[in-house]
């Protein structure tokens, strides 16, 4: 029960900061927004290839704004040493990678109700029925993306070339996130049977649940080294 609480009223800390600064948000709405209208108009999509181009074109805009939401994920915590304050308070480290890692998902699944349907609409891709599965595959491949930006994010706080180093270690590791929602997008938009998309969507799940507890388990000593 301490762990949820501390848990939420990190959160809760978290949210309040980025309400009043705006800045994480903002900038991944106008990047997200205008990395779409690039594709949009950069690229001569036909509507028969839409659904085949869709899935990387969107969840491309997805990770790059969402690794531009990792560079300022510890940005309070860094301003006038507040993290080591935050590490002296008796206070479960599990808890403030909890509290980091479902604030990075509320913000990027914010994104993503906005940015899926402009790519919709930019596309002029017809098949809205299918939208709440493409949330499902992308909800899925945002809490990977998100449980292990956020212990990288932590690792390179201190790092020096911060902005190279973490695209550098946390896009491979991605991979197989990125590749599980794609095809799995791409196999709804299509109208492909569900059994064919089934096995990318227990990969997710399969990922999710690994790095979210590796994650736990680790990130005390990734703060504390």
């Amino acid at each position: 029960m301490a762990f949820l609480n501390q848990t939420v009223w990190l959160l809760w800390k978290d949210l309040l900061l980025e309400l009043r600064r705006r800045e994480s948000l903002l900038a991944m709405f106008f990047f997200g927004a205008l990395l779409l209208f690039i594709f949009h108009f950069a690229l001569d999509v036909r509507p028969e290839k839409a659904a085949e181009m869709a899935p990387g074109l969107l969840w491309l805009a997805v990770v790059f704004c969402g690794t531009l939401g990792l560079m300022q994920l510890f940005q309070a915590e860094r301003e006038n040493r507040c993290l080591e304050a935050l590490l002296l308070a008796p206070i479960d480290r599990a808890a403030i990678f909890v509290s980091k890692v479902f604030f990075n998902l509320i913000l990027m699944a914010l994104l993503e109700v906005v940015i899926f349907p402009l790519f919709w609409v930019l596309f002029n891709l017809t098949a809205w029925d299918r939208l709440p599965m493409v949330f499902l595959y992308g909800l899925l491949g945002t809490v990977g993306f998100c449980v292990v930006g956020t212990l990288f994010s932590a690792l390179t706080l201190s790092a020096r070339g911060r902005e190279i180093l973490l695209p550098l270690l946390l896009l491979p590791l991605l991979i197989p996130v990125v590749l599980a929602t794609i095809r799995g997008i791409e196999i709804v938009l299509r109208a492909g049977d569900f059994s064919e998309a089934l096995p990318w969507l227990h990969l997710l799940i399969g990922f999710d649940v690994i790095f979210f507890t590796a994650g736990i388990l680790v990130f005390e000593w990734v703060v504390e080294s």
